[in-house]
């Protein structure tokens, strides 16, 4: 265990913090400030983790981070804006990102070695699910794919993606997503009792 990977972890603790907090806020524009911060340590635990076992084996993610933050930041900015005009342009963002994305996310799969390379194709292409999911109206989309999102990322912290005879488990990188998938049930949880039909009280007699 090296000294990166001691980084990594802590950067991941308050990577947790944030991602936690986000799921729990249902104002969106909040969710993009907090969730962006979030990403932006998410960044930097994969660049230090790469640096632990391997940089080859966390480009795409350190690529999705990168990419995560700046949507964020950008949907936090259309979301206090709030009008019909500043939708419609940061939906034509949106689609030029998810073309950026998809483009620049190949190239990295493809530079994966090919051991691993399904586990990167299946996150990219759940990454592009969460951020249209991110952008659609109402509070389950991002919840709902946010949590297809972590279960791909998660494959992508265990040995299944270490390659060099060092079976080491990212166990932050783990945590983070699971947190996000704790966070979405904890979620519904609150929200449907929050929003469960009260039963009718028989009047006495």
């Amino acid at each position: 265990m090296n000294n990166w990977y001691i980084i990594a972890q802590i950067l991941g603790l308050v990577t947790i913090i944030f991602e936690f907090s986000s799921y729990q806020i249902q104002d969106k524009r909040k969710y993009f400030l907090t969730t962006g911060i979030g990403s932006f340590f998410w960044i930097l635990m994969f660049i230090a983790i790469g640096f632990a076992t391997g940089i080859d084996t966390q480009l795409t993610l350190i690529v999705a981070g990168v990419y995560s933050t700046i949507r964020n930041f950008v949907f936090f900015r259309m979301f206090s804006e709030n009008t019909p005009e500043s939708k419609e342009k940061w939906l034509n963002f949106l689609l030029l990102m998810i073309s950026i994305a998809l483009i620049v996310g190949i190239v990295s799969v493809l530079r994966v070695p090919s051991s691993i390379r399904w586990i990167h194709l299946l996150g990219l292409v759940t990454a592009l699910l969460f951020a249209v999911g991110q952008y659609m109206p109402g509070v389950h989309w991002v919840r709902i794919t946010v949590v297809l999102c972590s279960a791909a990322v998660l494959l992508t912290q265990t040995p299944l993606n270490i390659l060099y005879g060092d079976f080491r488990w990212n166990i932050m990188g783990i945590l983070i997503e699971a947190t996000k998938i704790i966070s979405v049930v904890i979620f519904y949880v609150g929200y449907i009792t929050k929003h469960k039909t009260p039963q009718l009280q028989l009047e006495k007699p």
